[in-house]
């Protein structure tokens, strides 16, 4: 079962600019359409149109750094007709616009990212804690200084704001505050801290890792303990799209506080 599912995220991936469906899919594998979504979104998280959806956008995010492409170009690349539709959709999986994410660099070279806390907006809410770890494929992929990231998500997929994040200067604990109650993962990413901002915006190899099983956050259940592994990602592993810098640079935290 797991490798229909992996060999149907990697058809997938080689086809971001292509109109294919959820039955081009299926019938890659030779799964029926219903079955491999239901084992698709049970392994990564997601169903298989929304894998192909964050594929276009991890394509798009590549270039708009890295080409001089027409925004609108960029749209049809990865397989969208309707600009506004790319926009919008971009906009909310990533955290900024495609021309935003573009800008980005010359941003955070001013504002770079630095260890905060973003509390939950529930101030009587929920604390999540716990310990993020690195493998040593990780720990080697990543270099010294790591950037690790930790989020609470209501999906096991890191997209759109967290509901309350953190950036830690190092692996080790972190705490989450401010959860309003309801259920979530705890996600983590981890970036090459010595590198610059084009390159923490598009990592050459994925580290991420989540937590074994969701946390419940209610009154009667305030606090959690979940503790998270880092590892290096495969080549089919769902992206993380989010522009994760830019959460924690000193110029967003200044937004935060103006909103």
């Amino acid at each position: 079962m797991r490798e229909a599912v992996v060999s149907a995220a990697r058809f997938i991936s080689t086809r971001v600019a292509e109109p294919i469906g959820l039955g081009d899919v299926a019938d890659h594998v030779g799964y029926s359409p219903f079955h491999l979504a239901r084992v698709f979104e049970q392994e990564l998280g997601l169903p298989p149109g929304q894998y192909l959806t964050a594929r276009r956008f991890e394509r798009a995010k590549q270039l708009l750094l890295r080409s001089d492409e027409r925004i609108i170009d960029v749209c049809n690349a990865v397989g969208f007709s309707a600009p506004g539709t790319f926009t919008t959709r971009f906009t909310a999986a990533v955290g900024a616009t495609p021309a935003g994410f573009r800008r980005l660099p010359e941003v955070l070279a001013g504002s770079p990212p630095r260890p905060v806390v973003l509390p939950g907006r529930d101030r009587a809410g929920g604390t999540v804690m716990g310990t993020v770890r690195l493998s040593p494929a990780a720990a080697l992929a990543l270099g010294p200084d790591p950037a690790v990231y930790v989020g609470l998500f209501p999906k096991r997929v890191a997209r759109g704001f967290p509901v309350s994040g953190t950036l830690l200067a190092q692996p080790g604990d972190f705490l989450l505050g401010g959860v309003p109650p309801g259920t979530y993962w705890v996600l983590s990413s981890a970036l090459p801290g010595r590198a610059g901002a084009a390159a923490q915006l598009l990592p050459g190899r994925s580290v991420v890792g989540a937590s074994s099983r969701t946390v419940h956050v209610s009154a009667q259940a305030p606090v959690h303990q979940r503790d998270v592994h880092l590892d290096v990602g495969e080549d089919w592993s769902t992206p993380v799209l989010i522009a994760l810098p830019a959460l924690a640079s000193a110029g967003a935290q200044d937004r935060r506080r103006h909103r």
